[in-house]
C-alpha cells in the first residue's frame, strides 16, 4: 500500500506531501490543475526515465519520495535477491539533479532503474486510457487467463523446461550449422592437418635449430678462436699452464719464510688445475668442430619447413603450429563423429519435448477450465456498466509450436450489441467501451492478484450517469481487497471515495504553483456540488451533493 507521497520542485509543484489510506481514494481538480503531474512524479519512483525540463526551479534538484507498506513475500524475496534492505515500511526515493543525472534509493540503498521498474510493477498498477491498448495485446489476454487459473506454479515449471528445450534445440542447430561449414572445409582441413602431422613438430625445436645453424655457419671462426686459446694455455714456449706450475714450485720453496706464502701457493695451485682442465675441454671441443656443408643444408631445410608452415598458417612459433594441428584434428574428428553426436542430441530433444508437451497440455487444460468463468464474470460486469447485450468471448487456438507462454494462443473477442459478431476488441470497441471492458478485467484481476495498489487515471472519460455510478461501485468493491486511487472528473465516482483529495493551482506574480489538499466532509460537499453544477454553487447542488455523499 502507498502510505504517502512527497514531491518537491517538479513541474508546477513546489512542495507537496500526500498521506494516503487504504480503501478507495479519489483525486479531483480542474483540467490543468496538476492531476497528471502527480502521476508524472509518481512514475519517477516507479522507474521511468527522468527529464530535467520537468524541474520547476532549474537550479535545484527534484525529489520524489514514496513510503510503502509491504507485506507481500514475493516483494520481500525480490529485495533480498538484489541485496536491498527490506522493511515492512519501505521508502523509495528518486532525485533528479539540475545537470540531468538522477539517483534512486530504496531504504537508503542506491538502486538502478531496472530494480525500480521491477519493484514498481509489483507495488502499483497505474491504469490510464493509454493502458487500454493492452486489450489488443495477446500476451495481456494470456496473463488475465493465467491469473484467473492461478497458473503461477505451472508457468514456472513450464518455463524451466522450455529453457532446457530451447537451449538443446539451439545446440542442435549450431551443431548442424558448424558441421555444414566444416564439411565444406573438410578436404582443406585434412590437407592442412596432414602437413602439420608429417612435420613431426616438437616444442622448443625452432630455437635449438636456429642456434645450431648459427654455430655451423661460424664453425671455422669458432675453431680458429678455440685453437688460439689452447695455444695460449698449453703450448710452449710460454704456456700459461706451465707458468702457473713453475710459480707453484717457487712459492713452495719460500712459503716457510712467508706468512702468506702457503695461501698464495694454494690459490695458484687451484688456478693451475682449473685452467689445465679447461684447456683439455677446449682442445676436445676444437677437435669436434668442423665445417659441415651437408649438416648446414639439413638444418636450413628443417627451418625452412617450419618458417613455411608458420607463414601459411599465420602463426609465429612451433608451439602455435602444434596447437593448430591438435585443433584441426579435433575438428576433423567432430565432423567424422557428427552423425553419432547429432543422433544423441536428437534423442535427448525428443525426451525433453515430450516433457515440455505434458507441461504445455497441463497449462492449456487449466486455462480452458476458466474461459467460461472469465467470459461470464466480465459480461456480468459489463451488464452492470450499461452494456446488457455485450458479449465477451475467449477464443482459443492450439499452436503447432512452443512459446514462452505454452502452446496456446488466446484472444479476447467482444461485441457490444445483441446481434453483433464478436471480434477483436481493438477493432470494434469505442473508447468508452474499452474503458468499461478494462475496468471489468481489472476488477476480475483484483480478486485473483496480490497487487497492493491500483491507480485509475480518468478511465471514466466518455461515460456518465448510471454507468459512471456503476464504475464507482466496482472501484469501491475492488477497494475492499486492495488500495484503489482514482483520478476522476465525475461526481458519481468521487462520492464513492473513502478519502477525497483536491488538486488546484495558484497564480502569483512569478509563477503558477499546484497544490493538493485532503478535504474534510464539508469541503467534499462543496467540491462535489461544483462538479455537479459548475463554479456557481446553488442550494440545490449542495443538497444533491450532500445526498450523494450520504448514500
Amino acid at each position: 500500500m502507498l502510505k504517502s507521497l512527497s514531491i518537491s520542485n517538479y513541474a508546477l509543484i513546489e512542495s507537496v506531501e500526500i498521506v494516503f489510506d487504504d480503501g478507495l481514494s479519489v483525486i479531483t481538480g480542474e483540467t490543468g490543475a496538476g492531476k497528471s503531474i502527480l502521476l508524472g512524479a509518481l512514475s519517477l519512483i516507479l522507474g521511468q526515465r527522468s527529464d530535467v525540463s520537468a524541474l520547476l526551479d532549474a537550479d535545484k534538484k527534484c525529489v520524489v519520495e514514496g513510503i510503502f507498506q509491504i507485506h507481500n513475500p514475493l516483494i520481500k524475496a525480490y529485495f533480498l535477491e538484489n541485496d536491498v534492505d527490506y522493511d515492512v515500511v519501505s521508502i523509495i526515493r528518486r532525485e533528479v539533479l539540475p545537470n540531468g543525472k538522477s539517483r534512486a534509493f530504496v531504504n537508503d540503498t542506491p538502486v538502478n532503474l531496472n530494480f525500480l521498474k521491477d519493484i514498481g510493477n509489483l507495488l502499483i498498477d497505474v491504469h490510464s486510457q493509454h493502458q487500454n491498448l493492452l486489450l489488443s495485446n495477446n500476451d495481456f489476454h494470456m496473463m488475465v487467463v493465467d491469473s484467473m487459473a492461478k497458473n503461477r506454479d505451472k508457468l514456472e515449471s513450464y518455463l524451466l523446461q522450455y529453457g532446457v528445450y530451447k537451449k538443446l534445440k539451439a545446440q542442435i542447430e549450431l551443431l548442424i550449422e558448424e558441421n555444414n561449414k566444416q564439411k565444406a572445409d573438410l578436404d582443406y582441413m585434412q590437407f592442412q592437418y596432414q602437413q602439420l602431422f608429417d612435420a613431426h613438430l616438437k616444442e622448443g625445436e625452432q630455437a635449438v635449430l636456429e642456434f645450431d645453424l648459427e654455430q655451423l655457419n661460424h664453425a671455422e671462426e669458432i675453431k680458429s678462436a678455440l685453437v688460439f686459446v689452447t695455444s695460449l694455455l698449453g703450448e710452449e714456449p710460454n704456456a700459461v699452464v706451465d707458468a702457473l706450475q713453475d710459480a707453484v714450485h717457487k712459492l713452495d720453496k719460500v712459503s716457510a719464510y712467508l706468512p702468506d706464502g702457503a695461501e698464495w701457493k694454494q690459490r695458484i695451485q687451484s688456478a693451475y688445475i682449473d685452467l689445465k682442465d679447461l684447456n683439455s675441454e677446449i682442445v676436445v671441443k676444437a677437435d669436434s668442430i668442423e665445417f659441415d656443408a651437408a649438416l648446414i643444408t639439413k638444418v636450413q631445410q628443417r627451418l625452412d619447413l617450419i618458417y613455411s608452415l608458420q607463414q601459411k598458417n599465420r602463426v609465429g612459433s612451433v608451439e602455435e603450429l602444434i596447437v593448430l594441428r591438435d585443433e584441426l584434428a579435433a575438428k576433423i574428428d567432430k565432423v567424422n563423429l557428427f552423425d553419432a553426436e547429432l543422433g544423441h542430441l536428437q534423442n535427448k530433444l525428443i525426451k525433453e519435448e515430450a516433457d515440455l508437451k505434458l507441461l504445455a497440455n497441463s497449462l492449456s487444460a487449466s486455462r480452458q477450465n476458466v474461459f467460461k468463468k472469465v467470459s461470464d464474470a466480465i459480461e456480468l460486469q459489463l451488464a452492470d456498466l450499461g452494456m446488457a447485450h455485450a458479449r465477451f468471448v475467449v477464443e482459443h487456438m492450439v499452436l503447432n509450436q512452443y512459446t514462452p507462454q505454452g502452446s496456446d494462443r488466446i484472444e479476447f473477442l467482444f461485441a457490444a450489441n445483441k446481434n453483433g459478431q464478436p471480434s477483436s476488441i481493438s477493432k470494434v470497441a469505442s473508447g468508452g467501451e474499452m474503458s468499461r471492458v478494462m475496468l471489468s478485467i481489472k476488477s476480475l484481476l483484483s480478486a485473483a492478484n496480490d497487487l497492493p495498489t491500483i491507480i485509475f487515471d480518468e478511465i471514466d472519460t466518455g461515460v456518465s450517469g448510471e454507468v459512471a455510478d456503476k464504475m464507482g461501485v466496482i472501484m469501491a468493491d475492488m477497494a475492499k481487497r486492495m488500495q484503489v486511487i482514482s483520478i476522476t472528473h465525475l461526481p458519481q465516482i468521487t462520492v464513492k471515495g473513502k478519502n477525497h483529495y483536491k488538486v488546484y493551482k495558484v497564480d502569483n506574480e512569478l509563477k503558477t504553483i499546484s497544490h493538493i489538499v485532503k478535504l474534510d466532509s464539508e469541503e467534499r460537499v462543496v467540491e462535489v456540488a461544483k462538479m455537479l453544477s459548475g463554479s456557481q454553487l446553488t442550494d440545490e447542488a449542495l443538497k444533491n451533493a450532500r445526498s450523494l455523499l450520504n448514500n
